[in-house]
């Protein structure tokens, strides 16, 4: 793919957010000239730089739409229009290659640039940004990135910046790419809701420190998860237990009934993925679900 995979000729950054920082001084390296950074608050641009000596300023979105040919937008989800709107007012005659960060979209929210001239793509790091740009550019090597593209070429050419960064990247399609930020979101996000009301109940029940008893539980739990699949699951409702699940809704009811709601929630559920798979003990099923839906 020509130079592409080894270098563009200028790297431009839109957004000195922590995910902005990160690509910007991982990218950095493979930018000819000195890459560019563009925020719309002068402060924060200025407090960015001073952390990333080897990028400049840009006073001005069309001055990254005229002189950079690899651009980063690293804004928000609800961002993402406003910014392609005003860049879309600029002349693009070089064709720039041109991505956003997003999980929740694809490359079609940038549909305006590539009919401007620009070339177009989504590639989604699947991590977590805390602000620490040299630790996190040391995080992306053999991370997974989702990419969109929005034409053969451009899948490819966000497959080499993955490269650059030392990442892995997978094919999203994109009218995937919401069931994919979905599955992303119900993964992380509602883990930590879980583990929330988890610690709350073992405080309930005397426990100073939630964290250290669920850790190498948990821990053990989600490294079997990844390698066994649900196969992994253990405990009383594999086994059908029913007076222990009635144990635990009496007790949730009584002290802690604000998770007991939860509790049932991920129980049903758990019920079904064990249906799916044809696993647990089917004569339990019926008073399982009928204890839990009660």
């Amino acid at each position: 793919m020509s130079g592409q995979a080894l270098f563009c000729k200028r790297l431009g950054i839109i957004g000195a957010g922590r995910a902005g920082q990160a690509f910007a001084l991982g990218l950095a390296p493979f930018s000819q000239g000195t890459p560019l950074l563009y925020n719309r608050s002068e402060a924060r641009r200025r407090e960015v730089l001073d952390r990333l000596p080897d990028i400049a300023p840009a006073e001005h979105l069309k001055e990254v739409a005229e002189k950079c040919d690899t651009i980063v937008l690293a804004v928000s989800d609800d961002a993402i229009a406003v910014v392609v709107e005003s860049l879309s007012r600029e002349t693009m005659k070089h064709r720039p290659f041109l991505f956003h960060l997003s999980g929740r979209s694809g490359a079609a929210a940038l549909e305006m640039l590539r009919e401007a001239g620009a070339l177009t793509a989504a590639i989604h790091p699947v991590m977590t940004f805390t602000g620490d740009p040299a630790h996190e550019v040391k995080r992306m090597v053999g991370a997974p990135f989702g990419v969109t593209g929005s034409s053969a070429e451009t899948t490819e050419r966000a497959m080499a910046v993955v490269g650059w960064l030392r990442g892995k990247g997978f094919i999203i399609a994109e009218e995937k790419r919401s069931l994919y930020h979905g599955a992303l979101s119900h993964a992380a996000n509602h883990l930590v809701t879980l583990m929330a009301g988890a610690a709350r109940a073992l405080e309930e029940a005397g426990v100073d420190d939630p964290g250290k008893v669920l850790g190498p539980l948990v821990r053990a739990a989600m490294e079997n998860s990844l390698t066994s699949g649900f196969a992994a699951l253990s405990g009383p409702l594999l086994r059908g237990d029913r007076g222990t699940i009635g144990d635990h809704l009496a007790a949730f009811d009584r002290y802690c009934p604000d998770v007991l709601p939860d509790y049932q929630a991920m129980a049903l559920a758990t019920l079904r993925e064990m249906e799916r798979h044809g696993m647990g003990q089917a004569d339990a099923m019926p008073d399982l679900r009928q204890l839990l839906e009660s």
